[in-house]
């Protein structure tokens, strides 16, 4: 990658990384390097490959789940991998690279189907993630959709959600979409401004998002999502002010807002590293400021907060099961390369790259790369510390599925958490406040058991 001052990205700069203080909740103007967003509970880096056997284990066990099951399907092909992206995807594939990768994705749904814990078992929502999905066309995303409704029927299916990009978006892919079934499309905007799409590695820009939200309009889809990014290189308090108040404008049922990070092996990370400074990355300060104003923004608009990243106009109406579901012990099997799943206590991730994952499927076997098996405690954990992220936390819950009161087995990150204006509770519900909201991912952290810290 040219490294000249003709690329924002490559010539940004950010302020010395430090450990944070306990309880420490981004209040300086530092910019981290490396993850911040968490996704999963106990961390990634115990998931170790001598634990996959447990994930085996549970898989080809008799005994049938109680919680609901859900698929995510990942599709790790792009046009162009933006700057900041840390997921699995490749740029420049071939349609013969989709299909070979289509063809192994039935594969693991056929053996996934035949798992004695999962034959039978009803699915109640899927989610197509990425990379992009919608870079397949109209006849390969009939042929994904056939792929899993023959292994998992849809009867029960009370979501289905497909992750667009605006510049990938056609009418016979929506179509398709549509009629396939599909319930749920998050559009991938990140923000309203061609030039900061320019500087951070974006395909699409402004022409392309207004064009592609009609024609998803056009087909009325029960619920659209706008995904938005707030840190991006060359944006301003103006320039994101101005995508929320477009985004606004287009009334979507759900707005999602998520905060840069700088993970490892990205191209921003490099050039961060670089330290040849031109352009200046928002810090941790600024980010919480711009999410905070716009989440007091959608709510004045009459949007309900979700979770501490995304509001939605009908709390009843518009909810998102693929990550409630999760947040509270569901079942995911994850499809695809380096995808990862969670199944009877068990976190675990496929093969990270496409021939890793090609190869066990071609000899009958999942691509199963390393996993975590999770105490009863963990788990207790991992749902408290996910279900912050939803900024209400039922303690009756907590007490009737694992008979642990939470407000007393977190103490005394709680109580410092609620002194500093960040959280409050009654006798039955713990609440993120305004405040809390764009720190939430930093009080989990401050929160993992002992041997996760």
């Amino acid at each position: 990658m040219s490294t000249t001052a003709s690329n924002p990205i490559a010539t940004a700069t950010v302020a010395t990384p430090q450990a944070p203080p306990a309880f420490s909740c981004g209040s300086g103007d530092e910019q981290e390097l490396g993850k911040y967003f968490i996704c999963a509970y106990p961390p990634f880096g115990l998931w170790k490959p001598d634990a996959a056997d447990a994930a085996r284990s549970v898989l080809s066990s008799e005994a049938k789940s109680s919680e609901v099951l859900g698929l995510y399907v990942h599709f790790p092909f792009c046009v162009r991998r933006c700057d900041y992206c840390y997921y699995k995807s490749y740029a420049d594939s071939t349609h013969s690279d989709r299909e070979r990768y289509l063809d192994s994705l039935d594969r693991e749904l056929a053996l996934y189907s035949e798992m004695p814990a999962i034959a039978g078992r009803k699915v109640k929502f899927v989610y197509f993630g990425g990379g992009t999905p919608s870079l397949l066309t109209a006849d390969q995303i009939r042929k994904l959709l056939d792929s899993v409704k023959r292994y998992f029927p849809w009867g029960e299916v009370e979501e289905a959600t497909f992750e667009c990009a605006p510049d990938s978006v056609h009418p016979d892919k929506l179509d398709a979409l549509k009629l396939g079934g599909v319930t749920r499309i998050s559009l991938g905007v990140q923000q309203f401004d061609d030039r900061v799409f320019e500087a951070n590695g974006r395909v699409h820009r402004v022409h392309s998002i207004e064009r592609a939200y009609r024609a998803i309009r056009e087909r009325a889809f029960p619920t659209v999502n706008i995904d938005l990014m707030v840190g991006l290189v060359g944006e301003t308090d103006a320039t994101f002010q101005h995508s929320i108040e477009r985004t606004l404008t287009l009334e979507p049922e759900g707005v999602t807002i998520y905060q840069l990070e700088i993970p490892h092996n990205t191209p921003l990370y490099r050039a961060v590293q670089d330290r040849t400074a031109a352009v200046a990355l928002a810090p941790w300060d600024v980010k919480h400021q711009r999410l905070g104003a716009a989440m007091r923004c959608l709510v004045d608009s009459g949007y309900a907060l979700r979770s501490a990243y995304a509001a939605v106009r009908d709390l009843e109406r518009d909810q998102f099961l693929y990550q409630d579901a999760q947040y509270r012990g569901a079942d995911l099997l994850g499809l695809g390369v380096a995808s990862f799943s969670y199944f009877s206590g068990v976190h675990y991730q496929n093969a990270s790259t496409v021939d890793e994952y090609y190869a066990p499927l071609e000899r009958g076997e999942l691509p199963l790369e390393r996993a975590y098996a999770l105490t009863r405690e963990e788990q207790m954990a991992r749902e408290f510390l996910l279900q912050l992220k939803l900024v209400r936390v039922s303690r009756e819950y907590f007490r009737r599925k694992f008979g642990v009161d939470i407000i007393a087995r977190f103490s005394p990150a709680l109580q410092e958490f609620r002194r500093r204006g960040m959280l409050t509770w009654d006798d039955r519900t713990l609440s993120v406040t305004m405040a809390g909201l764009p720190r939430v991912d930093r009080m989990i952290r401050a929160m993992y058991l002992p041997a996760h810290a």
